[in-house]
């Protein structure tokens, strides 16, 4: 392999959009030049919260860029959606420093996808991939952290990041996938009957309480539509006693940069939005991201987040529908249990051992509990109405 050379960037600006996006690929809009510069321009990702851009450049000796990583310098655990706080207060009990690590990751979303950029015309990528791992240690070792987690990859690049000894970790989500349905009730079909019954009166109960919904998209989604969505943003952000990461700003940007991928579903009253839910579509996927709503209404949450995203997928033609975070409750609306994969780097022999025996015993629980989850299935058995 031709000389490389490893640059960190305080900035995305610093790499232009063109030469990122082309290590990037368009399937997944998180990872794309669009989705981060938004964050950095609109102050949500920065010094305010603590997620300092340090993002990693591999280049030729001609100056091309051959590969990346959205990388952060972080002071905290916040955002992550892959909890390690238990890990940094034994390490600080022990009398060592947790903080400053490094984070390669999309910040304060918890969606599945590339972390080791590398672009597609060149002949070894799965070399570049692992010199781009030996560079995120590299980084790392000269930066004096005690470690680098790369959150949210890939499978492939999960069993890549063990083999080269970092240490493995497991968490579950819950997606929906799109089996050739032709429409929401030939889903439906494939549901236990039970099952079906209450996704169909869930449906009606949020379609009877005086709500007309529609779905905006892109540059059509106006300035006053993200001045009602970023209250519904921020209301759910005070319900559950967390932090507004994303600034007013971020939201319009976002759809400017990335277009009709920006999807805005809308509950309105009388004209007046009174609940939005915000998803991002990539090649093959719905992304869900925030949602929020001014009150109580049956089964809204489920509507706008769950069964119109289901709706919007089957009319599109889309594979999946990612629903974010967490969520039980979403098993008995479709979606299925799916594998998170993270790794991580940790420099200090003592917390790696102690880390490793964590996330082995971790794993084992996760399969177990994703077998328990998967077996709640509502979908019906071979012969089951």
């Amino acid at each position: 392999m031709t000389a490389l050379t490893l640059s960190l960037h305080a900035a995305i600006a610093d790499i232009p959009a063109t030469e990122w996006d082309a290590c990037a690929g368009s399937d997944n809009p998180f990872v794309s030049h669009a989705f981060l510069s938004a964050l950095e321009d609109s102050g949500s990702t920065g010094r305010r919260t603590g997620w300092l851009p340090q993002h990693a450049a591999i280049r030729d000796a001609a100056g091309r860029l051959l590969a990346a990583a959205p990388m952060y310098a972080k002071s905290h655990s916040y955002g992550e959606y892959v909890f390690d706080h238990g890990w940094a207060r034994a390490f600080e009990q022990a009398g060592g420093d947790y903080y400053p690590k490094l984070q390669v990751a999309v910040p304060f979303s918890p969606v599945p996808g590339p972390r080791l950029l590398v672009r597609d015309d060149v002949a070894d990528r799965p070399g570049l991939r692992q010199a781009l791992a030996g560079a995120l240690r590299q980084a790392g070792d000269e930066l004096g952290v005690s470690s680098v987690h790369v959150t949210f990859c890939t499978e492939d690049e999960y069993t890549l990041l063990g083999e080269a000894g970092w240490l493995q970790r497991l968490g579950v989500q819950f997606h929906w996938d799109n089996r050739g349905y032709a429409s929401f009730d030939d889903f439906l079909a494939t549901l236990a009957s039970r099952k079906r019954k209450v996704l169909k009166r869930e449906r009606r109960d949020a379609n009877q309480c005086g709500l007309t919904f529609r779905t905006v998209q892109g540059r059509a989604i106006t300035a006053d539509l993200w001045a009602h969505f970023y209250r519904f943003y921020t209301a759910t952000v005070d319900r559950k006693w967390g932090s507004a990461y994303l600034t007013p700003e971020f939201f319009p940007l976002l759809s400017e940069r990335l277009g009709d991928r920006v999807v805005l579903m809308l509950a309105e009253r009388d004209g007046t939005p009174v609940a939005g839910a915000l998803n991002l579509m990539g090649t093959d996927t719905l992304y869900g991201r925030n949602w929020g709503s001014d009150g109580d209404y049956p089964f809204l949450h489920f509507e706008l987040c769950y069964y119109r995203a289901i709706d919007f997928a089957i009319a599109h033609g889309l594979r999946r529908v990612e629903a974010g975070a967490q969520g039980q409750h979403k098993i008995q609306r479709g979606y299925r249990p799916t594998p998170t994969y993270s790794a991580h780097w940790i420099a200090h022999p003592g917390l790696r051992r102690a880390v490793a025996d964590f996330v082995v015993h971790e794993r084992e629980a996760m399969l177990h509990e994703m077998a328990e989850l998967d077996a709640q299935s509502p979908y019906r058995a071979a012969g089951e109405d």
